[in-house]
């Protein structure tokens, strides 16, 4: 699917697109068709893919970053990755007097609330977090059901966040936050073109840095793995020996699509449909929140910054975490905005938990 997005990439319509997002709706529409595995038969090269390569994709994305380039981009991502977390809460508690889902899914519906909050605040570190501290992964059934809704409407949104840049660029015109990063040319790809001592250093490079802060982690238990990692490819990055290999982003783009791609397996939109009532109550509860979430980050980041493809990614920090915000920044060709991507994605997780009971108790 990833060659497939990336040749279809390259027509008249697929460029419009982009491979990013025709990655997602191709294995979306396989697994859905039941022609691949979903996320009601995941399979281990799924989970493989989200635990190794996709933290390890933003280790050698990171390994062409000079810290110069957070300079003037850091500081604004981080203000709207801020209000994107306002407008979760916003969203959430909107939905719920809106949707009120305690109708149907009863005592669970603000525990599912306050998972949700953590997710789309940090990522899915925070709705485990929210779900094992009142024990609700043993509502199997429901469990299974909330994990099935909240794939959907992240895929659903990457592909929203792709999009709405380009539609609202047409009637509001935005200004880009400039950084000392000079952009891509279309040269970029034959600059990193990789040789075999190249490909050999970031093989062991990519591998030990991953088991080195898994060590560290045992150590400093508190301070989030994918916070480790991406420090040790900030400090590598800064030695010359090694920003200077060839192919880093290429390896590292390559495996972020791996990442959409399974992204896009997980949206099943069977397994919501199987829920019936109770699904589709999930479903508008988490769809409203999300939404509204967008709608109040758009505005207000409209008003403060007036950069969409950066409201973009501050949203999709939010809402999909590190990894799928990194996938943005690429797809829009915004490599100043990889780093201050990762930093807002860490930041989510240490937020997201606080938020996440936070609703619980309120609701």
């Amino acid at each position: 699917m990833v060659i497939l997005a990336r040749y279809a990439g390259k027509t008249k319509l697929g460029g419009k697109l982009g491979a990013a997002l025709l990655v997602i709706l191709f294995t979306a529409a396989l697994a859905n068709l039941k022609l691949i595995p979903s996320a009601s038969n995941s399979i281990p090269l799924y989970n493989g893919i989200f635990t190794y390569l996709a933290p390890i994709s933003i280790f050698y994305l990171l390994l062409n970053v000079n810290l110069q380039s957070i300079k003037k981009a850091g500081a604004p991502m981080i203000v709207l990755f801020l209000i994107g977390s306002l407008a979760t809460v916003l969203g959430i508690l909107a939905a719920w007097y809106l949707i009120t889902p305690q109708d149907v899914l009863g005592e669970n519906a603000n525990i599912i609330a306050g998972m949700l909050t953590g997710t789309y605040t940090g990522g899915s570190v925070n709705f485990n977090a929210v779900a094992l501290e009142y024990n609700f992964q043993e509502q199997g059934a429901l469990y299974a059901g909330t994990i099935a809704v909240d794939n959907v409407v992240t895929a659903t949104w990457i592909i929203i966040n792709i999009l709405f840049p380009v539609v609202l660029r047409t009637f509001w015109k935005d200004k880009k936050i400039e950084s000392k990063v000079t952009n891509e040319t279309n040269d970029e790809e034959e600059e990193d073109k990789m040789d075999f001592t190249s490909f050999m250093w970031l093989l062991f490079l990519g591998i030990a840095a991953f088991y080195i802060s898994e060590l560290i982690g045992l150590l400093l238990p508190d301070v989030p793995f994918i916070l480790i990692l991406s420090t040790l490819g900030l400090l590598l990055a800064q030695i010359p020996l090694i920003s200077n290999l060839k192919g880093s982003h290429t390896l590292g783009l390559y495996l972020i699509f791996l990442f959409l791609a399974v992204i896009g397996a997980y949206c099943e939109i069977s397994a919501v449909v199987e829920l019936k009532e109770v699904g589709w109550t999930l479903f508008l509860f988490t769809s409203l929140a999300v939404l509204i979430h967008g709608v109040v980050i758009i505005l207000l980041g409209g008003i403060s910054f007036r950069d969409w493809e950066m409201v973009a990614i501050a949203s999709q920090a939010n809402i999909g975490g590190s990894s799928s915000a990194i996938a943005l920044a690429e797809s829009f060709k915004r490599k100043e905005l990889i780093l201050p991507g990762i930093l807002v994605g860490t930041l989510g997780n240490a937020l997201g938990t606080y938020l996440g009971f936070l609703i619980v108790g309120l609701l």
